[in-house]
């Protein structure tokens, strides 16, 4: 990469980093994670800056990325077990308990990774039906209907329904 090149990308990524960590967070719910989601991101762009800078929208595109990124590790074989000391022997479908953001932090952690990154880049990126379904790699039908049945799902545990979406 050209100096020139290499200057902005650094301009790019300190006016970002927040956003993306927060973005990041929303999806996997552990700052650690976050970090590495957005050093793994970061690195890709490093590497495809010249593409990147050439697209219509260059945020568009690093937190397509991002989403990308949190759903490979998702796939991952150790991220799919989840180690305790006891099992219990009834589920805990109880209401998280209510905070500043808790709740909801709870409330998104408990749904599908898909259905979760619907509502992230719908509702806390402000990403249109067409621009979510771009980033996924689905339809827009099929960002409508995990859509709803995410509302439909947040609706069913909180206590008054009309908190979530409208």
């Amino acid at each position: 990469m050209q100096r020139s090149q290499e200057a902005a990308y650094r301009e790019y990524v300190m006016l970002r980093m927040d956003v993306l960590r927060r973005t990041a967070y929303l999806l996997c719910h552990d700052w650690h994670t976050a970090d590495d989601l957005v050093s793994t991101t970061l690195a890709k762009l490093y590497d495809k800056w010249r593409r990147a800078r050439q697209a219509d929208n260059i945020d568009a595109y690093v937190r397509a990325m991002l989403v990308n990124a949190w759903l490979d590790e998702r796939r991952r074989p150790w991220r799919r077990e989840v180690p305790a000391d006891q099992l219990p022997e009834v589920a805990d479908v109880a209401v998280p308990p209510r905070g500043e953001h808790g709740d909801l932090l709870a409330l998104l952690r408990s749904l599908p990774k898909r259905r979760r990154a619907v509502l992230v880049l719908r509702f806390y990126l402000d990403h249109s039906v067409e621009e979510t379904a771009e980033v996924l790699g689905i339809s827009p039908g099929t960002v409508k209907s995990q859509t709803a049945r995410a509302l439909d799902t947040l609706r069913a545990v909180l206590p008054d329904p009309s908190q979530v979406g409208g």
